[in-house]
């Protein structure tokens, strides 16, 4: 029974400013029922089609710097698990990127922005769920790890 984990919630919209107060509200109201997820923090962001919102266990990077949604650019995250190869890819990327956390969260935001969704997700290895709102291409990807480990739910 795994009840100590991250919660991540988005929501994506196909038609623009689709989203007013009341989607706000209910979507903060929709996040708070998982506060036993996260009890370090909780985060809402939102944008014209899509709104991403986090409840954090923090676990590696214990700092503000650590805090979800996290943005690199115009792509933002919202992640839930471990990347246990994430100190090696950090490695590959930190010639080209800024780090503001010592997160493998980063490490997945910045290995999309580098190599695309396809390539990211054969790089990496660990259990994880997450969702990528790509605000430049208004794109939302939502992955979770070949096993299935951590859970994720879809509806469309």
């Amino acid at each position: 029974y795994l009840n100590n984990m991250c919660g991540i919630l988005a929501e994506f919209y196909f038609e623009e400013n689709k989203i007013d107060q009341q989607t706000k509200d209910k979507f903060s109201d929709n996040l708070s029922l998982m506060a036993h997820r996260g009890p370090d923090a909780s985060n809402v962001i939102s944008f014209d089609k899509a709104i991403l919102g986090h409840r954090r266990l923090s676990i590696i990077d214990l700092s503000e710097a650590g805090k979800q949604p996290m943005q690199s650019g115009k792509v933002w995250i919202t992640f839930n698990g471990e990347v246990y190869n994430f100190k090696e890819l950090r490695a590959e990327l930190q010639n080209e990127f800024y780090f503001k956390s010592n997160t493998d969260t980063e490490v997945i935001l910045n290995g999309y922005r580098k190599w695309g969704i396809k390539t990211l997700l054969k790089k990496i290895e660990g259990m994880f769920a997450f969702t990528i709102y790509d605000e430049e291409c208004g794109k939302m990807y939502i992955c979770r790890d070949r096993a299935g480990i951590k859970p994720l739910f879809f509806c469309g």
